[in-house]
């Protein structure tokens, strides 16, 4: 039966209307009451689960949500079945109670995010808003598992600083979505995000510029007010906290070495002296991709070593296991003019400027293992040679991936073809700022992570998908939520549900569906792109964006 979930589960049976009616018009019950007498159960393992559901069912309906004894009655009972997959988990809702099972504390509380949908949008706000509507849980018998153990979504906040609590809101907005991997771009030409101790001015310097372009950097307007911020160390523990406790792991990106003027406008030595007066630049106020890279010096290989020194404190090991260091995008031109990096080449042996990158890659893969993380980059780094034990993120297409994984590396596809929430969702006058190729709902949904023609063995070696958020015409809140929904509950199902061949895809079904979703966004106070195209508000008349015409390329 159709229960309006997103992502689809692998089997769902049973249910009905959270308002108690029997769908023949008669208000026989037709689910669990949820009351003040309902309770939760919780076994060991299960705590982050049950405090969760208290805070966020109970404030939404105004219930107490009082913890249950083994025996108690119309109870909503947590627990763990080593039988089920790790993320995997059961959700029966009878009249006896509802039970969710887990094969992990995981696969609890994604069974918990069912359970929420399963009770309508109102279960998606802070309050209640009819205090006195009669209440049930539907009767259903739920069972699923992730497709892949990678979900992610990457959020840029260099190019335009995202407050603490917009963070925070993003990370509950995965949760609801099942999705597990929150990638964190700190540091960019345009600004560095992280507190380092040891390093004041990377964000007394480094987290500021004195003004922005206004959309593509062939814009001729500028926004002249400074922008900037940072998250300070305590700030980055709440946020990773928060995220552990929602069974999301997080994945810090300090890019290297390219994408790194403001750190060199803080530290002028870092880039290379000898080429350009380092001391004059300042953090970057427009967009594209930059030539002041960082210089491969034995002080900058320090120095970048005692940042991850703190990076690695802030995110522990059982929440961040991979340390993303970038690698994209670094131009060479300032190595190939520097007499120190060509002096470095000839030293290492080295046949050119790619390979010297690449030895830069290494020299961090080789730190980063020797303190129990995993090294991924963009698929950049597979240029000039990649170390055995890194992972890729591909991103220029399906190309690098494919490359990687054929070559016993683990990847994440993510290619900008398909999953970059910044390309524009229509190709209509009204559509703000529009960046990209046209990538809209239906082509999300239709996405597949896993390229036909890939060997069985190379296939193991997907760990998964992630949409990638890159802000340089996101100025806030409210232009993130644009660019990301609806198509990150298409993306979600993706990442999560075993679905057909591409072209088999039932998009009407997931329209149908997504009519539910709606409500659910709008009580959560999404601000998404509505089906019938931006608001009013939500325009951008006159703002030059860079749209690419036709479909992209399959790369």
């Amino acid at each position: 039966m159709d229960m309006d979930l997103i992502p689809a589960p692998v089997r769902a049976d049973g249910a009905g209307d959270p308002t108690g009616a029997d769908g023949a018009g008669n208000g026989a019950p037709d689910g669990l009451p949820l009351d003040s007498a309902t309770t939760i159960t919780a076994a060991p393992g299960t705590e982050n689960t049950e405090r969760w559901l208290r805070s966020t069912l109970g404030a939404a309906f105004g219930l107490p949500l009082a913890p249950g004894g083994e025996d108690a009655a119309r109870t909503i009972r947590l627990g763990l079945d080593p039988a089920l997959e790790p993320e995997g988990y059961r959700l029966a809702s009878t009249p006896d109670g509802v039970e969710i099972a887990g094969g992990s504390p995981a696969g609890v509380f994604w069974g918990a995010q069912t359970l929420r949908q399963l009770l309508g949008p109102e279960a998606f706000r802070r309050a209640p808003v009819n205090p006195g509507t009669r209440r049930v849980i539907p009767f259903a018998q739920i069972e699923d598992s992730p497709r892949f153990p990678w979900r992610g979504m990457m959020l840029d906040v260099a190019r335009h600083f995202l407050p603490k609590d917009d963070v925070l809101r993003y990370l509950d907005l995965l949760a609801a979505h099942k999705l597990n991997v929150f990638h964190f771009h700190l540091t960019d030409d345009q600004g560095w995000r992280i507190e380092i101790k040891r390093h004041p001015r990377l964000t007394e310097v480094g987290s500021w510029r004195s003004r922005t372009k206004h959309g593509h950097r062939a814009s001729e307007l500028w926004d002249e007010t400074p922008h900037g911020g940072h998250y300070t160390q305590d700030d980055i523990r709440e946020i990773v906290a928060y995220a552990a406790e929602r069974h999301i792991r997080v994945v810090p990106e300090i890019d290297i070495p390219g994408h790194s003027q403001a750190a060199i406008a803080a530290y002028p030595e870092l880039g290379n002296t000898d080429v350009i007066d380092t001391t004059t630049l300042s953090v970057w106020d427009t967009w594209g991709i930059n030539a002041n890279v960082l210089a491969p010096t034995d002080n900058t290989l320090r120095f970048f070593e005692g940042v991850l020194e703190e990076v690695l404190e802030l995110f522990p090991v059982a929440t961040s296991p991979f340390i993303h260091i970038g690698g994209d995008e670094c131009r060479k031109e300032q190595w190939k003019d520097s007499a120190v990096a060509q002096s470095r080449i000839e030293e290492l042996g080295l046949a050119n400027e790619d390979e010297l990158q690449s030895w830069i890659i290494r020299h961090f893969d080789t730190w980063l293992t020797a303190r129990g993380r995993r090294l991924i980059g963009w698929d950049e780094i597979l240029e000039g040679g990649l170390p055995a034990g890194a992972a890729v993120s591909s991103w220029r297409g399906y190309g690098g991936g494919v490359t990687a994984a054929e070559a016993g590396h683990d990847v994440v596809m993510c290619p900008e073809q398909h999953v970059y929430l910044d390309h524009r969702q229509d190709g209509g006058p009204d559509e703000p700022m529009p960046i990209g190729f046209i990538r809209t709902l239906e082509d999300v949904y239709r996405f597949d992570p896993v390229p036909p023609g890939l060997s069985e063995e190379a296939a193991r070696h997907i760990l998964g998908t992630q949409a990638n958020v890159w802000t340089e015409v996101m100025q806030n809140r409210a232009r993130v939520d644009y660019q990301v929904f609806p198509r990150l509950a298409a993306f979600a199902e993706v990442a999560w549900s075993t679905l057909p061949a591409s072209a088999d895809r039932d998009f009407a079904a997931f329209q149908r569906r997504m009519t539910a979703h709606y409500a659910r966004l709008d009580a959560l106070g999404v601000d998404y792109r509505p089906p019938s195209g931006p608001l009013p508000r939500q325009q951008r008349p006159g703002v030059l964006g860079r749209p690419l015409e036709g479909p992209p390329p399959n790369v």
